[in-house]
């Protein structure tokens, strides 16, 4: 009898705001892929409020966010204020990429972020954190 197999981990990543670079937060959508995880992404210059939006709707396990631009504090601010009005807390786990200053970190997490990946991670260790992060039901 075939069991049947555990679906993939599925990762939404965004830009939020004006940052306008994306060669890495592609690189890092392509390396999730090849990892065997299903990646959305929601490409440029969007609103914390779409993207939460877009997370829901998809039903993703992971919401990955790259900031290249120095906004962190205030975007995600807003994504948990955003998360906090809601009727229901979505189940999806937030991880923040790219370049934040370390004396950050602990705010960030303080805030909710599952993790912090920064600009010179390792694909092997970005692989590892999205899967540890992921919701328990996401994991195979």
């Amino acid at each position: 009898m075939n069991q049947p197999s555990a679906l993939p981990i599925r990762v939404m990543l965004a830009k939020i705001g004006l940052d306008g670079h994306d060669r890495g937060v592609k690189v890092v959508a392509r390396t999730l892929r090849d990892a065997g995880m299903e990646v959305i992404y929601t490409g440029l210059h969007r609103s914390p409020g779409q993207v939460i939006e877009a997370a829901v709707q998809e039903d993703v396990d992971v919401l990955g966010v790259s900031l290249l631009s120095g906004a962190h504090m205030p975007i995600f601010t807003k994504i948990f204020e955003i998360l906090g009005q809601m009727e229901e807390r979505p189940r999806f786990a937030i991880v923040a990429g790219g370049v934040m200053p370390d004396e950050d970190v602990v705010e960030l997490q303080k805030m909710g972020v599952a993790a912090v990946l920064g600009q010179d991670t390792t694909p092997e260790r970005i692989v590892e954190t999205i899967r540890a992060v992921a919701p328990v039901e996401a994991k195979f």
